[in-house]
């Protein structure tokens, strides 16, 4: 259908901005760190490959692929929001001792380090699964590869 294939370069233009936007914001905070740092970075350059593997080779392998990267994203979407917010717990733990409960958890995402910036990798991997969403190249019967 037209309107699916119109949807599909949508999303997908969508997505290409997201990437590129995470990924310069990722340099310009040079979150590269540790390991754990360089994990989103990883994942935005598979990202890209697999996303640039979906716009000119939409093949059923390549949607399966892709479909694993996105769900890699909002896995690593919510283990940085965990880093995070522990990070900051810990820092405000070292600067105030008695910090318990709401209190702790409000300083904590307010916190140095964005405790819910990672949701962007999350959103960005929600994008990529509704574009691949009962995408064409999955149906048996489709010849086509759009």
């Amino acid at each position: 259908m037209a309107t699916d294939s119109a949807l599909r370069r949508i999303l997908l233009t969508i997505y290409f901005i997201g990437l590129a936007g995470l990924a310069a914001e990722l340099f310009l905070l040079e979150h590269f760190g540790d390991v754990w740092q360089w994990v989103p970075l990883g994942l935005l350059a598979a990202g890209l490959l697999a996303g640039l593997a979906l716009a000119l080779r939409p093949g059923r392998a390549v949607v399966l692929a892709f479909r694993a990267v996105m769900a890699a994203f909002v896995a690593a979407g919510a283990v940085g929001a965990y880093l995070h917010l522990r990070g900051n717990v810990e820092f405000e733990l070292e600067s105030d001792p008695t910090l318990r409960g709401a209190a702790l958890l409000w300083e904590a995402l307010q916190g140095a380090t964005p405790a819910l910036a990672p949701g962007a990798l999350a959103q960005l991997g929600l994008v990529g699964l509704a574009l691949a969403y009962r995408h064409p190249a999955l149906n048996p019967s489709n010849t086509g590869n759009r």
